[in-house]
């Protein structure tokens, strides 16, 4: 049964269809292509939870469902991890 997993970095949203039985990894795999970082520099938290997801566990075994917001990080040049920043509408959007 495929699903579809929204993974949102600064303002940006991808829309990934995936399968409950597919690892960490094959996502970031898919994702490797749209942010051209390589999976190694990616790193994926399921934003309900907060929770680092670990790439050789499944979707399924780490609560990750069907509409669930991934918040993708990358490495930076230091080697760490930057922080999680997804912008809201409000960030950028003005009503004047």
């Amino acid at each position: 049964m495929a699903i579809y997993i929204r993974v949102k970095r600064h303002k940006t949203t991808y829309f990934i269809q995936c399968d409950p039985t597919e690892s960490t990894l094959d996502i970031k795999q898919k994702l490797q292509e749209l942010v051209d970082q390589p999976t190694n520099n990616q790193r994926l938290t399921l934003v309900s939870t907060n929770e680092i997801l670990d790439d050789s566990k499944t979707l399924a075994e780490q609560k990750v469902e069907n509409d669930s917001i991934v918040a993708l990080t990358l490495k930076k040049d230091d080697n760490e991890f930057e922080e999680v920043y997804i912008a809201r509408v409000e960030d950028f959007t003005s009503f004047s």
